[in-house]
């Protein structure tokens, strides 16, 4: 059971968008998959359609040992969904003082070896939900945009995932860049491009996700790109990446 958390602590860099539509893609490959949302506002969750009133429990009361993964989970659009709330917001407080902190995620998602993929989303920051992601992970999925001030931050982001894979978690490894926002017609995002490759050789995924107004469009319905807008270019390129992930394996 892969178990890939997509993080940048950088916002707006298609993460959320990101774990969403590759996991649709997976499931549309007839993959079984789930996807843990670990961001307090909840965009995953949100974008997906699921509203306030059907949270009888989250994530939050999950890691709080209230409630169990199989009890807090939904089906939405093909996968299998363990949402968040804003209560999440407290969590990196509350939960500080917890001897084990940083392997309550890896321990809520025991007993879930059913799925083929199991995709976190995390929060735009390397505080404590971070942290678990990365002990529960045995991967690691970076979402980069091709622009201009993209590998800013990256340094730092790689030195936290080298400080767990240390200390927490020898097995985990930085598998896989996803280009976000891509251009083809700017020079500019070419160059960035070549500037990833250059850093992250083997790492940047041939799939490069194309800057597409639907792929902003379709969490306001509720939807997956391809519920959306499956012909466009957004819905080809993450089925593409899902493709090429299950490719990698």
């Amino acid at each position: 059971m892969p178990t890939i958390a997509l993080i940048n602590q950088k916002g707006g860099v298609g993460k959320t968008t990101s774990t969403i539509n590759l996991g649709a893609g997976l499931a549309m490959l007839g993959k079984a998959v789930l996807l843990v949302d670990l961001d307090p506002q909840a965009h995953l969750t949100y974008g997906l359609g699921i509203a306030a009133h059907e949270l009888e429990c989250t994530i939050y009361e999950v890691l709080k040992g209230e409630a169990t993964s199989a009890e807090a989970i939904l089906r939405r659009n093909g996968v299998d969904v363990l949402p968040a709330s804003l209560s999440l917001s407290g969590a990196e407080m509350e939960f500080s003082g917890v001897a084990g902190r940083e392997f309550l995620l890896k321990e809520a998602l025991l007993g879930s070896e059913q799925y083929d993929y199991v995709l976190l989303d995390c929060p735009p920051s390397l505080g404590l939900l971070t942290l678990n992601a990365l002990t529960a992970a045995q991967e690691v999925y970076i979402p980069l945009q091709t622009e201009f001030l993209a590998l800013q931050g990256m340094s730092k982001l790689i030195d936290t995932i080298n400080v767990v894979k240390k200390r927490l978690n020898p097995g985990l490894i930085v598998s896989g860049i996803i280009g976000t926002r891509f251009d083809a017609r700017k020079n500019l995002s070419r160059e960035v491009v070549a500037k990833i490759e250059e850093h992250f050789t083997d790492k940047l995924f041939k799939t490069l996700i194309h800057d597409n107004v639907a792929l902003a469009e379709a969490p306001s319905f509720g939807q997956t790109i391809f519920e959306y807008r499956p012909d466009c270019r957004g819905a080809r390129d993450y089925l593409d990446l899902s493709r090429e992930a299950v490719a990698r394996r």
